[in-house]
């Protein structure tokens, strides 16, 4: 049997795992790795920051469905993907993280480039590893990427001394992982689903509120069927975006501090709400005892630690939401429904979208949501986006309408900035084909620009619009309803010039300061076949609507 370094056994295992491609960048005690990462046809690509590299492997992830791979280097290399991997700790996203570590003999010594990354990473992770001994390294990777992808997904780290990479050890392909305290429950209980049957029988205003689990399971195609043989209206996270389509007629919008209208309404007014995949953020909440006050709730989700966690629920349903839903459709074929239309309630939900639709005014100055409405009709909704975190990615939510899962890629439950360009890197390997955006701020997109290096090294035709309002504008929006329009340290006194920035890293930049150039700019930024920056001047104190104020009900939006 032959032998070989941990080194070689890590990239063995990497293929065995079906990984064509790593984000990392190199360090000392991961050199090893890198000289033979150098004789495999393994795609590495080079980001300028360890973070950038998590949150690509995390953008590759959710279009691709396969587990993400990042390798940085110990100590600050180590430390910098943090932010990366509690990102996708919140999302649910699978990821394997490989950190080099000082060898074990300096293991608590102080070496340098040393950090207990295990110990400081044990709060954000599904799950990590310290390898100590070569011979557990194969062994320790299978369990990494079954536990990553398994089961609600999550980022995985391990911790791979210098001196395990070099140690040889005779290799053999380990067995199928099976872990007696680790069993996911996958199919639901049937008794649990009957009691959805029946209370869908006699639902008056039934309610399908869906999230992101929708996406990771790919169930949209059984959401779908739920959704249209019933005549149910459908409401989503922003994680779930994409999963129904938003341009349906059942389709209600995203919920929540920033929902529309009629999404928040039919959840203070629904009787019954089957919520799929969901985790009850305190972001759609809002004050959790007065949330869908008249609703028998039922919580589909495959975590049962996330059941009953913020909300009480009258039906849990513990299983994979894909099998889940897919066993609910059954069940619900075999029963007399043609009756149950909801004819009344969809009116009550028609008038609410007549009466109290989406709005802005544009006149003389861009406004954001402008932008983002002209960059759904040119790219007739089939772009890849990804998002900064702020008013672009609420904008971004709410006006350009997400037909397919996959295609909204945005940081939820951490709210990181920084995250959709190397995202959009991550999505671009992903899909080569596809055309990916970034919709970003004029703060945000500045806490990882770096990553247009990666972008152009690589010929990745990603697009970045940048919302350029001259401010930190979720939080100025908030100092002006909340604090008085004391605009304390949001307005940016100082921003590069984003054209020439683009063209320093040899990608396009584009710029458009009236309402007329918007249009002409994005058809410009599009069809270029090289990475692109388009900087658009918009209006400084637009706010995003509707909102709800902290501590309130989700039905008291503040519309204008």
């Amino acid at each position: 049997m032959s032998k070989l370094t941990g080194a070689q056994i890590l990239l063995r295992m990497l293929k065995e795992e079906g990984v064509d491609t790593i984000f990392g960048y190199p360090g000392g005690v991961v050199l090893d790795i890198y000289d033979e990462l150098a004789r495999t046809d393994l795609n590495h690509i080079l980001v300028r920051h360890e973070q950038g590299a998590v949150h690509a492997a995390d953008a590759y992830a959710r279009v691709t469905g396969k587990v993400g791979v990042c390798l940085v280097t110990s100590g600050p290399g180590a430390t910098n993907t943090v932010t990366g991997l509690a990102t996708a700790n919140c999302d649910s996203i699978p990821i394997v993280v490989i950190t080099g570590q000082v060898p074990t003999r300096l293991i608590g010594n102080d070496a340098f480039q040393e950090v207990d990354i295990v110990g400081i990473t044990r709060p954000c992770t599904k799950h990590n590893y310290l390898v100590k001994d070569v011979k557990d390294l194969a062994k320790t990777i299978k369990e990494a990427f079954h536990i990553a992808r398994s089961g609600r997904p999550g980022p995985v780290l391990i911790d791979l001394p210098k001196d395990v990479s070099i140690a040889k050890t005779s290799f053999k392909l380990p067995d199928d992982i099976a872990l007696r305290s680790y069993n996911p429950t996958y199919v639901p209980n049937r008794k649990q689903l009957q009691k959805v049957v029946e209370l869908l029988k006699k639902a008056k205003k039934p309610l399908i509120f869906s999230g992101g689990g929708v996406i990771l399971s790919r169930a949209h195609k059984e959401l779908d069927e739920l959704a249209k043989r019933n005549k149910i209206p459908v409401t989503s996270t922003l994680m779930g975006l994409g999963g129904f389509s938003g341009t349906d007629l059942l389709w209600l919008g995203m919920p929540g501090m920033h929902g529309t209208y009629r999404a928040n309404m039919s959840i203070s007014e629904c009787d019954l709400m089957i919520a799929v995949g969901v985790r009850f953020d305190d972001r759609v909440t809002g004050k959790t005892d007065e949330f869908a006050p008249h609703a028998k709730i039922v919580q589909i989700d495959i975590d049962p630690t996330s059941i009953q966690k913020n909300i009480q629920v009258q039906v849990p349903v513990v299983g994979d939401c894909k099998i889940s839903l897919e066993l609910l459709n059954q069940m619900i074929a075999q029963e007399d429904m043609d009756a149950f239309e909801h004819h009344l309630w969809l009116d009550q939900i028609d008038n609410w979208r007549k009466t109290t639709p989406q709005v802005y005014d544009q006149k003389d100055v861009i406004k954001p949501q402008y932008v983002i409405e002209k960059l759904f009709e040119l790219t007739k909704g089939e772009a890849i986006i990804t998002t900064e975190v702020g008013q672009n990615q609420m904008w971004a939510a709410q006006y350009y309408h997400f037909t397919k899962p996959g295609r909204f890629i945005s940081s939820g439950g951490l709210g990181t900035m920084g995250f959709g360009l190397p995202a959009a890197v991550g999505a671009q390997v992903a899909a080569p084909d596809k055309l990916v955006v970034d919709i970003a701020g004029d703060g945000s997109i500045q806490m990882n620009i770096q990553e247009m290096a990666t972008a152009v090294q690589y010929a990745l035709p990603v697009k970045v619009v940048i919302l350029n309002n001259g401010f930190l504008g979720m939080v100025r929006q908030w100092q002006q309803l909340f604090y008085d329009r004391c605009y304390s340290s949001t307005k940016l006194q100082h921003t590069p010039d984003f054209v020439k920035l683009a063209e320093a890293y040899g990608a396009v930049g584009l710029r458009a300061t009236k309402p007329e150039e918007v249009e002409k700019i994005l058809k410009k930024g599009i069809a270029c076949n090289n990475a692109v920056i388009m900087d658009f001047v918009v209006e400084p104190e637009e706010c995003v609507y509707p909102m709800v104020p902290a501590g309130a009900p989700i039905s008291k939006m503040l519309l204008v």
